[in-house]
């Protein structure tokens, strides 16, 4: 009897489930689309493995052993569990308590994350997200380790083994409150730019200066940067509340905020977002459907 594994021909249980069922050499090679003699080989090698006659022939065709019985229900349990093992895996969102992790900053917070939960709370009310910081130079390890399940990122930040979803681009507009003298205006000169308070926004929240102040020093400008924060979150209240004027991401402006949007005088480059995951969880059912869900909020908005 060999009991190393790596010897054993998996098709052989098969032969054997069909001989125990059939009872017959010649039904059990039908059922196998075999032939006879071929069955008749393989019953011959699961004796040799097993050390048993599993099989004794009788007027009608053939009787398990004690020793067949007794490896019945495993076999079967095995075959059973091989093949629901190679059924593809269909995912319920409405009845799954799958837990994804996303790395976001505040601006995918406000853009993605939101808009994905409304949707998880119609279609897939059990399933759990944690919102985690983006750290620029974990992202790759985060994934690879599965620390992370995804990350909003730009293209920048991330890495070329990841795969990647592109989900928007974002261009940036001057906002200021309704009230305001130049609200009236839908444009402003570079002059009228540079003459007004700023609030800016940075990684750190310690920054005055950022791409606008190194377009306006192109042009021999510079304007008045009075308060560095490190989130775009309070920004609408801010400068609801406030005579400061702030560049910011379009999609960052509530649609009943009292702000005021005037076009920029700068070409200021926009930037894009997307979604990136590694290789190991491409293929999962779940991260799949997470995946498409999150692209299809992009993709009704741009029709």
């Amino acid at each position: 009897m060999d009991n190393d594994i790596s010897n054993f021909d998996l098709n052989l249980l098969k032969a054997f489930d069909a001989l125990l069922d059939e009872q017959s050499v010649t039904a059990a090679a039908k059922r196998l689309n075999l032939t006879q003699p071929a069955v008749s080989g393989m019953l011959s090698r699961l004796r040799d493995h097993f050390d048993d006659q599993l099989f004794i022939r009788n007027q009608r065709g053939i009787t398990p052993t004690k020793r067949a019985k007794e490896l019945s229900l495993p076999i079967k349990q095995l075959l059973n569990d091989a093949k629901l093992m190679m059924q593809p895996v269909v995912f319920e969102p409405n009845q799954s308590t799958a837990q994804f992790r996303i790395a976001a900053s505040d601006y995918a917070i406000k853009t993605v994350i939101l808009p994905l939960i409304q949707l998880l709370r119609a279609q897939a009310p059990h399933i759990r997200i944690a919102v985690l910081d983006v750290e620029p130079d974990q992202i790759y390890a985060q994934l690879e380790t599965g620390a992370l399940d995804f990350a909003l990122v730009t293209p920048e930040q991330t890495h070329e083994s990841l795969y990647s979803q592109h989900l928007f681009e974002e261009h940036y507009i001057c906002a200021v409150h309704q009230q305001h003298e130049f609200a009236q205006r839908h444009q402003l000169t570079l002059a009228d730019f540079c003459t007004q308070p700023y609030v800016l926004v940075s990684q750190q929240g310690d920054a005055f200066q950022g791409i606008v102040d190194q377009l306006l020093a192109t042009h021999g400008l510079q304007r008045e940067v009075v308060l560095s924060l490190h989130s775009f979150l309070v920004l609408p209240e801010l400068l609801a509340s406030t005579d400061l004027f702030a560049i910011m991401p379009s999609r960052l402006i509530p649609q009943d905020a009292e702000l005021k949007v005037l076009d920029i005088p700068l070409a200021i480059p926009t930037f894009h977002k997307c979604l990136v995951w590694h290789a190991h969880t491409h293929h999962h059912a779940p991260h799949q459907w997470l995946r498409q869900l999150i692209g299809s909020i992009y993709h009704d908005l741009a029709k």
